[in-house]
């Protein structure tokens, strides 16, 4: 799954990727960049 990468300013294909759950209910992916390996997240819909 793609995200974008704060630190890069790109969007990229995260790995280790994970579903988590937000404290406010709503799901998300959260990975890594390939590159400088920064903590990336993406919210998915309902």
């Amino acid at each position: 799954m793609q995200a974008y990468c704060l630190k890069c300013k790109l969007k990229k294909e995260m790995k280790d990727e994970e579903q988590v759950t937000l404290k406010n209910g709503r799901k998300a992916m959260k990975g890594k960049c390939p590159d400088c390996g920064t903590v990336m997240m993406r919210i998915l819909g309902k």
